[in-house]
């Protein structure tokens, strides 16, 4: 067994070996061929492949190890937010002649939507000083949160979360490289697991399979904390058709036997809901209301055993005026 994080140890190296993404793929390719690039603003939910676009379309650009080490610098806009990052730390390297003879270089700054307002305006002007030797790559996941002046000096691409197809066949790729077995039933658990967040579906499998000789569905729900698909929609069920205690008691067992958080649950909830044909849509956007309400009293530190209890007493109050 590997101690390497597979997360890092399967980062693609090159544009083509990207999972998805393809019309990104297809124009940062475009800019490759071309010698050069705009500034960027990769946007997207986490795990999409927006760090490893930028790591990729660097070892392009560049074509040697030493080149991309000399020239592309990666900073985490969430550690280093401030004004003061910006004016040394990036300034600094900005400013300086790009080496080995290549035309500029690369600054990527990850989780750029933590920046604050005044250290965006700061960074705008660098962008506009060092256009000629510098571009910029900032990866988030909300664009919203970058300010216009920045937005508009960027190309942006968004990332769309993965397909469960192409997370699925990623999974079975390492773990055929590392020599795990994972049954059909826990590829699709931890695809649900993961969101479409492929890093999160790779350290998932890396952390079963150092628990388990063969990775299957109890197995990956037990180590993510979350409850079972199917014992969420029961209890669901049970609470809509008027079996109270029945409902209680396994939301009682998720939670103490199980271990599963109020606030992990009650996102579930919300999913098994909103994927549900046993609702009207009238029926799904009066749950979906009584949800928020538990997610806010949650959010505010009240007892989740109390308020789950009561998000089920409004689901059989709803299933009884059916």
């Amino acid at each position: 067994m590997s101690y390497e994080l597979w997360v890092e140890k399967y980062r693609p190296k090159k544009l083509d070996d990207m999972v998805d993404q393809e019309e990104v793929v297809e124009a940062l390719k475009g800019f490759v061929k071309s010698g050069s690039i705009p500034h960027l603003l990769f946007a997207g939910p986490p795990g999409t492949g927006k760090t490893t676009a930028a790591l990729a379309l660097a070892n392009e650009i560049y074509g040697q190890e030493d080149l991309v080490q000399a020239n592309y610098l990666e900073l985490n806009a969430s550690d280093e937010r401030g004004i003061e990052t910006i004016r040394t730390k990036i300034k600094d390297f900005a400013k300086t002649v790009p080496a080995g003879g290549v035309p500029f270089k690369i600054i990527h700054l990850d989780e750029a939507d933590h920046l604050t307002p005044q250290a965006q305006h700061a960074l705008r002007r660098i962008m506009e000083m060092y256009s000629s030797s510098t571009r910029f790559i900032l990866a988030c996941n909300y664009s919203s949160r970058i300010i216009e002046p920045i937005q508009s000096r960027t190309a942006v691409f968004r990332f769309l979360p993965l397909p469960e197809s192409a997370i699925k066949d990623r999974l079975r790729y390492i773990a055929e490289k590392e020599g795990v077995a994972v049954t059909d039933e826990g590829l699709d658990a931890i695809v649900y697991v993961s969101e479409g967040d492929l890093r999160r579906a790779i350290n998932t499998l890396q952390t079963v399979a150092v628990v388990g000789k063969e990775i299957n569905k109890d197995l990956v729900f037990k180590m993510a904390g979350l409850a079972m698909p199917e014992k969420v929609e029961r209890m669901i069920k049970a609470a809509y058709e008027g079996k109270f205690l029945e409902a209680r008691g396994i939301l009682r067992e998720l939670m103490l036997k199980d271990g599963v958080s109020g606030e992990d649950l009650i996102k579930q909830i919300y999913r098994e809901i909103s994927m549900s044909d046993d609702f009207s849509d009238a029926e799904k956007a009066k749950l979906i209301s009584y949800i928020g309400e538990a997610d806010f009293r949650l959010a505010l530190g009240l007892h989740p055993d109390v308020q789950l209890g009561f998000l089920l007493a409004q689901i059989l109050e709803l299933g009884s005026a059916r």
